[in-house]
């Protein structure tokens, strides 16, 4: 991590946010095969998390594409310039696979067929290990570089434009998903006071809601990989 007194970015943020996607994407597919197809209340509340989440990707991954991969073209030795491809690439990979995954969401809430079910649960389960590698990626090589290239007011500008483009409806489950495993340092410093309280109990109740639990797994809890991808809703 960079020096209390560094001019570049911290970026101990990211690694929260990582864990949080990780969380997150790892358990849908589970969700997804583990909904009733009779269970209209149940698909609701699924299909509305994956929307969530899908909304916070695309936010989070807009702002890297406006900040960080221009100006790390520009500034890191011409020698990395293939690692900023391929994490552009990844993105471009995911931003197909988000948009295969509410194609699918749709027929799955219209229909609620056994097979629209598994074509939705199989397109998050490629999405998420997508984004395992991603992230992987950016916190093998691509962080280094943002902390010895990208200013701190330039990180903190994009995390700003991320949280503005939130919307207020939702903020409080939002910060509370992220609090869930770092608890507020990651927050915007004017927020933590007022999501303190508020965010964690907005996230348990929107959890009880989707995962039948305010407790769900942590990041370091899931299971990725064939043949048991996530971890199994819990019994209802």
């Amino acid at each position: 991590m960079p020096d209390v007194d560094s001019p570049y970015a911290d970026t101990s943020d990211m690694y929260a946010a990582h864990d949080m996607f990780r969380r997150e994407f790892a358990l849908l597919p589970g969700l997804v095969r583990s909904t009733p197809a009779s269970d209209a209340d149940r698909v609701r509340a699924v299909a509305g998390h994956i929307s969530l989440v899908s909304e916070l990707l695309h936010h989070h991954h807009s702002a890297e594409d406006s900040v960080l991969w221009p100006r790390l073209l520009v500034r890191a030795p011409k020698e990395i310039d293939p690692v900023v491809h391929l994490a552009e690439g990844h993105h471009l990979a995911i931003e197909d696979l988000v948009a295969e995954t509410g194609e699918r969401l749709n027929a799955w809430a219209d229909g609620v067929s056994g097979d629209d079910g598994e074509s939705l649960a199989d397109t998050l389960q490629r999405l998420a290990a997508a984004l395992y590698e991603h992230m992987g990626l950016e916190e093998k090589l691509i962080l280094p570089l943002v902390e010895r290239h990208i200013f701190a007011t330039e990180w903190n500008d994009m995390v700003d434009r991320l949280g503005g483009e939130i919307r207020p409806e939702i903020a409080m489950i939002v910060a509370g998903m992220l609090m869930y495993e770092a608890g507020p340092d990651p927050l915007p410093e004017p927020m933590r006071a007022a999501a303190a309280e508020v965010a964690p109990q907005a996230y348990a109740a929107h959890c009880e809601r989707v995962h039948g639990t305010s407790t769900p797994p942590r990041s370091t809890e899931v299971i990725i990989g064939a043949p048991s991808f996530g971890v199994p809703a819990l019994a209802r």
